[in-house]
């Protein structure tokens, strides 16, 4: 399986949110022993970066995290293409609408976000990661 990450669940790990950060914790061990591949946009990892540092005050630790985190998932470009795509999209947020459709042109199985009302009317299937986890289970425990 692949799955698309949303910067939210990413921070709900890195700043320890509660009571989010359980999920976001599994969602990422998961990714780390190989039961999904784990994708972010390029977008996200800016994003990232830029929140880490905003609450850290340090530009060394916002690059280590960052380069940790692309130790455990794969980067994906966004292109123009899906700049466009996105601009005609129904979906009402702009960046997600981006996400969605370079989920799209990578062909991942799902995004997983915590906000799925922000997805709505996207063609990839959106799960919380509380969702995501419990498909993943159901997965091993069919084969």
């Amino acid at each position: 399986m692949t799955a698309l990450i949303d910067t939210c669940v990413i921070m709900d790990l890195l700043q320890n949110r509660q009571p989010f950060f359980d999920d976001a914790y599994t969602v990422l061990r998961l990714a780390i022993t190989g039961e999904f591949d784990g994708y972010i946009t390029a977008k996200s990892a800016a994003d990232i970066h830029y929140l880490t540092r905003r609450c850290t005050h340090s530009e060394e630790e916002s690059r280590a995290n960052l380069n940790k985190l692309l130790s455990i998932v794969i980067l994906l470009d966004t292109t123009a293409e899906d700049i466009f795509h996105a601009l005609t999209s129904d979906v009402s947020d702009f960046e997600d609408a981006i996400m969605i459709e370079t989920g799209v042109r990578c062909k991942v199985d799902c995004i997983i976000t915590r906000n799925i009302k922000d997805f709505k009317g996207s063609s990839v299937r959106v799960l919380t990661p509380t969702e995501f986890i419990k498909t993943i289970e159901a997965e091993d425990f069919e084969d």
